[in-house]
């Protein structure tokens, strides 16, 4: 196992275990549009080292777990940095985007970041399956999570950023691209195919059906 993963893993769980003990703390970090448009940026990468609960916690660390040494082996230490950072930024910009009148909007979690991994690790290695959730192909996987999250999204009835899934989603697919364009011709048809989703969402946006 990566260490560079493993030190991911350890330091989010530590910050997010503070943040279930000390809601100031909790408060001070998450991802709040209000607070980022008077200027707290920094709550735009905060917020993704804090969780709701252990169990959020737990769910986005073991999916790291599984598909993050894909991305490693393929693209090395230094690519994965930028592939989960980069995704877990491009969450939170989209997020900021789609709900940038809602000044009260407020999410927390490291599942931008953790989307972009799924994505990029999918287009680099479509056979691969997800042991613990019962041999899922990881492709099946990634594309049900984000429709799973349009209806999060829709529900609006928990505290998960579930609009930073397709902002990280978006991110992990567009660096490994740019990383690997040899992709478009290698697997075609995955690549067009993880496009569904977010075109999904898109035209629900446009369409205001949010």
């Amino acid at each position: 196992m990566n260490l560079l993963l493993l030190v991911i893993i350890g330091i989010t769980a530590l910050i997010s275990y503070k943040g279930f003990n000390d809601e100031n703390f909790f408060r001070k970090y998450e991802f709040h549009i209000g607070r980022i448009r008077s200027g707290e940026q920094l709550r735009m990468i905060t917020s993704g080292f804090i969780h709701v609960d252990f169990m959020h916690l737990l769910f986005n660390m073991i999916t790291l777990y599984f598909f993050a040494p894909v991305v490693i082996d393929n693209l090395g230490s230094i690519y994965f940095l930028y592939v989960y950072f980069g995704s877990m930024i491009a969450g939170s910009m989209l997020t900021l985007y789609m709900h940038k009148n809602d000044y009260y909007y407020r999410a927390v979690g490291a599942s931008g970041a953790v989307m972009g991994i799924i994505y990029a690790s999918i287009l680099l290695d479509v056979h691969q399956q997800m042991r613990f959730y019962g041999f899922i192909p990881g492709y099946i996987f990634g594309i049900g999570y984000l429709l799973y999250s349009i209806y999060g999204m829709k529900a609006k009835n928990d505290h998960i950023g579930h609009t930073a899934h397709f902002g990280g989603a978006i991110g992990g697919y567009l660096i490994t691209l740019i990383k690997q364009p040899d992709l478009f011709q290698s697997n075609t048809k995955i690549v067009f195919l993880l496009m569904i989703p977010i075109i999904i969402l898109f035209y629900m946006d446009k369409t205001k059906r949010f």
